[in-house]
């Protein structure tokens, strides 16, 4: 029988810990948990605003609180769902539509009431450094 090295071990275990820490700095807590983002970098010729694209997943009894961007959110639906907002009667979000939501507009407020979960693909070109999910105002 072999055994590891030690110095192996530990190295391994700083990769694993380094690469979780890396996970968990990406997302800040105005962050939505269900964003996974896949990619980001900086728009090119604007070194203050960056570029990020993500896909996301509501599983029924989901919300997605009202929020607003600090940039540009295209949206697109993988998978639609049925939502409902505060005090509404429940609607589709169909399958292969689109949204653009502006800079600082407000938009979301819903929760996934149907049987089905929304899936998401977003882009996000907004100012570097700014909060990606804004609760506030």
């Amino acid at each position: 029988m072999s055994t590891l090295h030690p110095k192996l071990v530990l190295a391994g275990l700083a990769l694993f810990l380094l690469g979780t820490a890396a996970g968990l700095l990406a997302q800040s807590p105005n962050d939505s948990p269900q964003r996974i983002e896949q990619k980001r970098a900086d728009l090119s010729g604007a070194s203050n605003i960056e570029v990020i694209v993500s896909t996301s997943e509501y599983n029924p009894g989901d919300g997605i609180d009202l929020h607003f961007h600090h940039g540009l959110e295209a949206a697109y639906v993988i998978q639609g769902a049925e939502i409902q907002s505060p005090g509404k009667a429940p609607t589709q979000m169909t399958t292969g539509t689109s949204a653009l939501n502006l800079r600082d507009v407000k938009h979301g407020g819903f929760k996934v009431v149907g049987q089905t979960s929304l899936k998401l693909f977003t882009v996000h070109v907004v100012d570097k450094g700014a909060p990606l999910y804004d609760y506030s105002k």
